[in-house]
């Protein structure tokens, strides 16, 4: 597991590659994922969830469409001190997992598709398949078929009568 120290100056060190490095950087971790704890350089204590929360933050803030609307964010506030809490994270963890799952599944049956419609794919799988089916008749080594004797005739010059 990466460690990243958090530094009083708001800087971040990766101790494993000894350089520091941005929340950028953070969140490229998280999407090759990487396993990774962010420590307080002074405490040790863990503020992974920090981190996250404040890429997740700059990341609503880019206006590329939120996930987190005013909506969700209300209702997760609700559910803070709720009987239901640990029951709600668990639930959004599981149904996060189940639509990540689904996702690429329907990514892969997509690629499946597009991959089928081709021309050129489909071209050149008929052109797989004739190679094929014409190899099944060509006698193995490429030899010449010895079951037609006009052809071994004209492979073996002129006969004493045309002379």
């Amino acid at each position: 597991m990466r460690i990243l120290r958090k530094y009083t100056n708001r800087r971040l060190y990766d101790t494993s590659r000894s350089c520091y490095i941005t929340l950028e950087d953070v969140k490229q971790l998280v999407l090759n994922q990487e396993n990774f704890q962010v420590q307080d350089s002074k405490t040790g204590a863990d503020l992974t969830r920090n981190i996250l929360l404040q890429i997740i933050s700059e990341q609503e803030a880019l206006g590329h469409g939120t996930l987190l609307t005013n909506q969700v964010l209300q209702q997760l506030i609700r559910f803070y001190g709720d009987s239901m809490q640990g029951m709600m994270s668990q639930y959004l963890e599981q149904s996060i997992a189940t639509f990540i799952d689904q996702q690429e599944r329907i990514r892969e049956q997509m690629q499946n598709m597009i991959g089928a419609a081709n021309p050129l794919n489909m071209m050149n799988k008929i052109a797989d398949q004739n190679m094929a089916m014409w190899n099944i008749f060509t006698p193995p080594g490429g030899e010449k078929s010895t079951d037609n004797p006009a052809s071994n005739d004209a492979d073996a010059g002129p006969s004493k009568d045309d002379k």
